[in-house]
């Protein structure tokens, strides 16, 4: 019964989430549709072809964000694992003044904070890069996965890895034979999270990237001030879908009992 209520409340879910999408999906197909039809009085693939068109940007603004997203949620692991960990799984002085500080990229304004870092990212030569928008979405996206790892962290002991130092491991070979393993799903989740975020990027990205580097985000907000619903819903689809994916694959890797940290045992260090 539990299992099945579950299965009920997930699809009351989805399908919360997906009736935003129902007028979207109708608009970037529609030829012609007027008030008060309910529905288009002409079909048209104007808007699908808006989003393949060589000459039409979009897909080298959705390289770009990908690129940028997949660079950012990489390195945002990077930098947030070992902050995680120190945070996460020890106890010492003035550790709430160090979280104070790693928050504080996400407390300030956004603008605020990002008009400083233009200013030294022009005097570096970052402005109007790809690399200075990749290195300035790390601003919002760090604080966040180093928190998400921190849970993580918290709930792990120490006795597996304790274990294999006895049997012989190195302390790089018990991270990565025993610790690795069993927060890999907060990983990954983190990893998607800043993923998430760096590709969802506007204002960032148009101060840092002054309008040479051109995502998906960008192309959204400028066809959505203008009197084209097709073309907008299209993009709006095409910006949604990576959120979507995202989801599931989430849902996958957090599903219990897929993935358990464990010892690997006697033997496998030598």
């Amino acid at each position: 019964m539990g299992k099945k209520g579950g299965n009920v409340g997930l699809a009351l879910v989805a399908a919360l989430v997906a009736v935003p999408f129902v007028p979207l999906t109708l608009w970037a197909f529609a030829g012609e549709w007027r008030f008060p039809d309910l529905l288009p009085t002409a079909w048209s693939l104007r808007g699908v072809a808006h989003l393949v068109e060589p000459g039409g940007g979009v897909l080298g603004a959705t390289l770009n964000s990908v690129l940028i997203g997949a660079a950012t949620a990489a390195a945002s692991v990077a930098v947030g694992m070992p902050a995680g960990m120190a945070i996460g799984g020890y106890q010492w002085r003035f550790k709430g003044v160090v979280i104070f500080f790693i928050l504080l990229p996400i407390l300030v304004p956004p603008l605020a904070s990002t008009m400083g870092v233009h200013v030294t990212f022009i005097r570096l030569g970052l402005a109007d890069t790809l690399p200075g928008v990749f290195l300035v979405h790390l601003v919002p996206t760090v604080p966040y996965t180093a928190l998400i790892l921190a849970g993580v962290f918290a709930e792990r002991t120490g006795e597996l890895e304790e274990a294999a130092r006895t049997l012989g491991a190195s302390p790089w070979q018990a991270f990565l034979r025993v610790t690795l393993p069993g927060v890999l799903p907060g990983v990954a989740v983190a990893g998607l999270f800043a993923f998430l975020i760096s590709w969802g990027q506007y204002v960032l990205t148009l101060l840092i990237g002054g309008g040479n580097v051109v995502t998906l985000p960008m192309l959204l907000f400028s066809a959505a001030s203008g009197n084209d619903p097709v073309v907008t819903s299209a993009l709006a689809l095409a910006f949604a879908l990576p959120a979507v994916l995202a989801l599931v694959l989430a849902l996958r890797v957090l599903k219990p009992g897929e993935r358990a940290g464990g010892f690997v045992g006697p033997g496998k260090f030598s």
